[in-house]
């Protein structure tokens, strides 16, 4: 009974708590219970009992006395080790940061959510300082990904505690961050959906950072309407605003070039069964040139990356002082990287991104964008720690897809297809531009059991 509670929908479990099935505390305690059980004990960085449990007691009593605070009071939720919590140290995934000053309050969207009713569980594990797709941490361990049954296999990075999390039925719900795919890119390697927020959508505040430009948030959980259901209590609505729409005419758009490069063939098999059902169901699917794609990967060539430019600006003196040693080699070797770019190239980067999204949100205009949400199925753990040259050329490629959409500033979703190579889970990805996120998610709602086909 005790992985029961983490392992149902946030809408399955709203049920049995507001009719009085289930008691928050009760549900609080078979959580902790589900994750003390699991033997994995990477997927958290640190659990909050006591909080949890005082949360618990008072999403009780309110509901029992017909004062809820909507869907989500007393429904558990795991918080990436980015988001401050009152009175922790907030570390994200690095030792560096361990002996930092407790934080003075939560993060501003903790707080959103603990007003909902939402149940603080605890931090869940993450590649340091967010800077890495494979979610790979020398320090605190890597989660092993629950799908994988031949040999330990990555769980996608950063946020890589929360896609386990969910994906291994300890919670319901994790928060994640996506600066270049760290909220799909882990939701697609684990076979559960993750939904990143255009930039801006929520309060950032209290949220430590990895490049401003391009840090986003979003839940990773088990379904459209789940996220949809967080996403409302986000932005502070009592009730979501976003409803079912039909997928009779919906244009989707899929790129000819660059996504596909070097797609594992279950992959992208999983993904053409995806598209023929969506197709199948109504929607009009057609095949688009995005040229912001060449050009993007140009502009890295030439520049250097907008994520790696920022992130060393960040920890430029961490990198030239003693701590630069404690901290994994792959993520200083990569964000030393940022300081090959000049000002001039950093003023050439913004200013050929702000043309390259204007020139995609003409191109797209209300169309949404389908591919896979990684070109491949989460490879093993052990080869990727072995060859910093492996992790590169892997990181690189895991990050690929995603990153497109940061960097063009788009949200997106990542719903499971179905199964790939070593029978892994596989992700489809469905963006749209900025702030259009109301219409990706009713789109969404309707596409995605006909997406996944029950698959996973």
């Amino acid at each position: 009974m005790a992985l029961t509670f983490g392992a149902m929908s946030i809408a399955q479990l709203s049920l049995i708590i507001q009719s009085g099935k289930a008691d928050p505390v009760d549900v609080a305690e078979a959580i902790f219970d589900g994750i003390e059980q699991y033997a994995d004990k990477a997927v958290f960085t640190a659990l909050l009992r006591e909080r949890a449990m005082r949360e618990a007691h008072a999403s009780s009593k309110r509901i029992r006395e017909g004062r809820s605070l909507g869907a989500l009071d007393g429904i558990p939720i795991a918080w990436k080790d980015l988001f401050d919590i009152e009175g922790m140290a907030t570390t994200a995934g690095s030792v560096v940061l361990a002996s930092d000053a407790p934080a003075k309050q939560d993060a501003a969207i903790v707080t959103t959510l603990k007003n909902a009713g939402m149940l603080a569980i605890g931090r869940t594990n993450m590649s340091e300082f967010a800077f890495s797709g494979l979610g790979i941490n020398p320090h605190y361990g890597t989660p092993e990904n629950p799908h994988s049954r031949d040999e330990p296999r990555i769980p996608g990075g950063s946020s890589s505690g929360a896609g386990v999390a969910v994906a291994a039925g300890l919670v319901p719900v994790a928060m994640g961050t996506d600066t270049g795919g760290s909220v799909r890119i882990p939701a697609a390697l684990n076979g559960i959906v993750g939904y990143k927020a255009t930039r801006g959508r929520y309060a950032m505040e209290g949220v430590y950072p990895l490049a401003t430009s391009l840090d986003s948030l979003g839940p990773l959980c088990r379904s459209v309407q789940d996220a949809i259901w967080v996403d409302a209590a986000m932005r502070g609505l009592t009730a979501p605003n976003i409803s079912w729409q039909s997928l009779k005419g919906i244009e989707i758009v899929i790129p000819r070039n660059v996504v596909f490069d070097g797609l594992g063939p279950g992959v992208a098999e999983a993904f053409a069964g995806g598209v023929e059902r969506l197709r199948s169901a109504g929607a009009l699917v057609s095949p688009i040139e995005i040229a912001a794609f060449d050009e993007i990967l140009a502009l890295m060539a030439k520049h250097g990356a907008l994520v790696t430019a920022e992130a060393f600006a960040l920890h430029r003196e961490r990198l030239a002082g003693p701590e630069a040693a404690r901290m994994d080699h792959r993520v200083v070797m990569r964000t030393r990287l940022g300081e090959k770019t000049s000002m001039p190239d950093y003023i050439a980067i913004l200013a050929a991104r702000a043309r390259l999204i204007a020139d995609t949100e003409r191109l797209i205009g209300n169309r949404l964008v389908a591919f896979p949400s990684v070109a491949h199925v989460a490879p093993p753990i052990a080869a990727l720690e072995r060859d910093d040259e492996l992790f590169v050329a892997t990181n690189g490629k895991t990050l690929r897809n995603t990153a497109l959409g940061n960097f063009l500033d788009w949200c997106g979703i990542s719903i499971p297809c179905g199964k790939g190579e070593a029978d892994m889970p596989v992700g489809f990805l469905l963006s749209a531009p900025a702030k259009r996120d109301d219409a990706l998610l009713a789109v969404s709602l309707a596409a995605e059991a006909i997406i996944r086909a029950d698959r996973i």
